[in-house]
Order: structure tokens, then sequence, then C-alpha cells
């Protein structure tokens, strides 16, 4: 691929190999694609052929993510506006961090399962990745959409078919607990079930339904509410504590202590969607101060950049962000 600036905000490139397959996914229906580029990056982009010219104070990162994405066409399948979308939120961070990000990316921090490879995007999740596996107690903290209980799965179900950990543990402070949960059917699992469903809908991406329902039936993977871990201890297992947020500080506590040998726990949560009653403090935002510099444990913080789904909802989370604070200074 062959670019010339013309100018601080113009660049011709020259897209090889020249295939008219690939430049027609690129495009997307329509131009779809090249219009999503456009209005993301407030850029102009004209093509004719494997010829482009791109105008715009943001054509560097229009250039490198029109680059990125042909690249990716050389495989099987279309490009889909979520792939897109990434592209450009790699394209935000600046050229020399993107060109970090990816040298070690292409290194150490891919997650391999057994159906797909799973690629953290971004510094947040490149650390978040990096700390799960050399951290025995990991915090993921951040607004929803960021990759944090996903690429936790990840990491599980990696840790799991290497032989590094003999099962997966998915917990959840049951905050409906008492009379709303109880009235729910079925035996204490079917219970939760609806709860972990994110979680288990990454399980299947990543093991298939066939054996995750095998690795449940042998407690190879087990489902149980933070309420039932008084008592435990955890050896050898990969513990996931998600929606941590709604955890009390006793709570809290009561999990970090339950982690045993050759364990790993990354705890999850959103401090912005606390559902606890009034008047009770929540633990996850109580171990962000008392375990701050304790040796063994890490602290990823995720902020509306991180978000990697619909870019409506990065602009939603900063909406929100901005009403808190407005708030508290009012306060």
């Amino acid at each position: 691929m062959n670019t010339t600036e013309t100018s601080s905000e113009s660049i011709s490139l020259s897209l090889e190999p020249n295939d008219s397959r690939r430049l027609a996914i690129l495009s997307g229906q329509f131009g779809a694609h090249l219009k999503q580029i456009e209005e993301r990056l407030h850029v102009q982009i004209k093509s004719r052929g494997t010829s482009f010219n791109v105008q715009g104070l943001n054509a560097p990162s229009a250039v490198k993510v029109i680059q990125q994405l042909y690249r990716q066409t050389a495989g099987d399948g279309d490009l889909t506006p979520d792939e897109v979308h990434l592209a450009i939120q790699e394209s935000n961070m600046g050229s020399a961090a993107v060109d970090d990000v990816k040298s070690a990316i292409d290194t150490a921090s891919i997650i391999r399962t057994k159906k797909i490879t799973v690629k953290p995007r971004g510094d947040n999740q490149l650390g978040y990745v990096m700390s799960v596996r050399t951290h025995d107690i990991n915090f993921g903290i951040g607004p929803a959409g960021t990759g944090k209980t996903y690429l936790a799965v990840a990491c599980g179900v990696e840790a799991l078919l290497k032989d590094e950990v003999e099962r997966i543990l998915l917990v959840r402070p049951a905050v409906e607990a008492g009379e709303k949960l109880g009235f729910l059917p079925g035996d204490l699992a079917q219970k939760v079930d609806p709860y972990l469903r994110p979680l288990y809908d990454a399980l299947y991406e990543m093991l298939g339904f066939e054996t995750v329902a095998k690795f449940i039936e042998r407690n190879v993977i087990e489902v149980a509410p933070l309420a039932y871990m008084r008592g435990r201890t955890l050896n050898n297992s990969f513990v996931i504590l998600d929606e941590s947020q709604n955890t009390t500080r006793e709570q809290m506590k009561m999990f970090l202590t339950r982690i045993g040998f050759g364990s790993t726990a990354v705890i999850t949560g959103d401090p912005s969607q606390i559902d606890l009653p009034r008047g009770i403090a929540s633990g996850l935002k109580h171990a962000v101060g008392v375990l701050d510099g304790v040796d063994g444990v890490s602290f990823t913080v995720f902020t509306a950049k991180d978000v990697v789904r619909h870019p409506i909802v990065q602009r939603i989370v900063e909406a929100y962000d901005a009403a808190e604070k407005r708030a508290e200074n009012e306060q």
C-alpha cells in the first residue's frame, strides 16, 4: 500500500493488490463502511479503483483505518459495522499507541479458545488481559460495553484449556435474592441463570454448546450466587464475580478471602449501576480504596472511550457521566 501526503489535511493512497472483491467489501453496501469512517472521523473520502484521497484533520487516522480494514478483507467473509467501529476506535488512540498495542497483541495478549481467537482492543483491554494473567486478584471497573466481562471469560476458558485451572466458577450477587428470586421457577442454578446470561453467551461462543453443557454437568463450570461462597476455599479455580458493584462490604471481603492456591479471581463491575438498597455501601467502591497498592491485586479502570459496542453506547455513557458530575457539583 502506497501513500502520498499532499498536505497535513489531505492524503492520497493506493491499495494493493488490486482486487475488486476486496475493494467492494472495504467499501460496504452502497459505500456504508466508507461513510461510517467519514462520519466518525469527520473526513471526506474519494475513491476510484484502488486510489483513495482522504481530506480532513483526521486524515492520517482515516488512512490507517482504511489500510487496516483492507488487510482484513484478505480473508473470507464480509466486514461488519462492528469491525469498522473497532478499527476507528483504535485509530483514536494515536498512531504511536496503536503501533505499540498492535505489536503487543501480536506477541503476548491474544487469547485462544476452542472456537475463536480473542484480541484485546486498545491499551486498557491489553493491560487488563496481561494483569489477569499475572495477578491473583483482578478488578475490571467501568461502564457497559468495555469488554471487561467478556475478556474475563476468555481468559478463564484459556486457562481451563491449558490445564492451568481445574474449573471455572461464575458468581453473581443476587440483589433480587429474597422474594423476587424466590418466585422464579426451578432449582438454585436455574434461578440464578438468567442473571448470568452474558457469561453463558460468551462461554457458548468460545467453547460451543455441547462442551459447555458437558462441563456444567461435571462441575468443571459451576454457577453460584455470591451468598453460597461463604465457608468455601477455592483452589485451582478461575473465579469471575460479575456485577460486583452490587456486593456489600461484607460480601466483598468474604468473596476475596475465599481465594485459595492456584486460583485467579476477576471482579467486574460498573459503579454507576448500583442496585443496592439506599444507604448500603457498595463493596466494590470500598474495595478499590482498601486494596489499592496491595501486592498481587490489579485494577483496570475502563472509560467511555473503551466502549466497543455501537458508537451510541459510548455517547450514552458519556452523557450520563456528564450528568452525574453536574449533580455532584450542584450538591
